[in-house]
């Protein structure tokens, strides 16, 4: 796939969707680095749903920390491997308020340094939060690099860096969001939308299905 490929690609998916941006709710760097937290192995609206009463209740670290483990469970117990995510949440509360004077690190290395945040996380934040131009590969980014050979690769990691390579840079802040909606919604796992999708007849994907 060739560069002119690659922006007639983002051109379309940026008239499709003007304005995209995570389905997390959140209304501050430390609520969407909450809520990226808990979204690993969750979906987005479950994680919503708990959010919703704990982000009243505790809208920074230093109220969530002082929640303490069983207290936040209590919010978050709806929601995938919540016991492990309690532990590392209430961890990184209070590095937060101790090393970072409640802030949320615009750095990687600080954010890959707190508990539960691994590079996913940390690009998500850095993305959204931040306005960075990285990219957060999960299972919906992956599927699209490799199915329509915008980034093929065999690891999240490859893919990411092919992403970061390949993708024009007026595109690169809201790639991330452009293609986790596409998909989420057009180039779904099992049967993807190759019919309604608006970028069919540029993916070199081999088994598309026409409705």
């Amino acid at each position: 796939m060739n560069k002119a490929i690659r922006t007639e690609i983002f051109t379309r998916l940026k008239k499709h969707t003007p304005n995209p941006t995570t389905e997390l709710n959140f209304s501050s760097p430390f609520e969407l680095l909450i809520a990226v937290i808990l979204s690993a192995q969750s979906t987005d609206k479950g994680v919503n749903k708990a959010t919703k009463d704990l982000f009243k209740k505790a809208p920074t670290p230093k109220k969530m920390a002082a929640l303490k483990e069983s207290g936040l469970k209590k919010y978050i117990k709806t929601i995938g491997l919540y016991n492990t995510k309690a532990k590392n949440i209430i961890k990184t509360c209070k590095m937060l308020v101790e090393e970072h004077d409640s802030q949320i690190p615009d750095d990687r290395e600080a954010l890959e340094a707190l508990p539960g945040v691994g590079r996913k996380t940390a690009n998500v934040v850095l993305n959204t939060a931040f306005g960075h131009p990285t990219m957060a590969v999960d299972t919906h980014i992956f599927r699209v690099s490799n199915r329509t050979k915008i980034a093929p690769g065999k690891n999240v990691v490859e893919v990411e860096k092919k992403l970061l390579k390949f993708i024009p840079e007026e595109f690169m802040i809201d790639a991330h969001h452009w293609l986790i909606l596409h998909g989420r919604y057009t180039c779904i796992a099992r049967k993807p939308r190759c019919g309604a999708c608006v970028i069919e007849d540029l993916c070199e994907f081999k088994d598309k299905i026409i409705e």
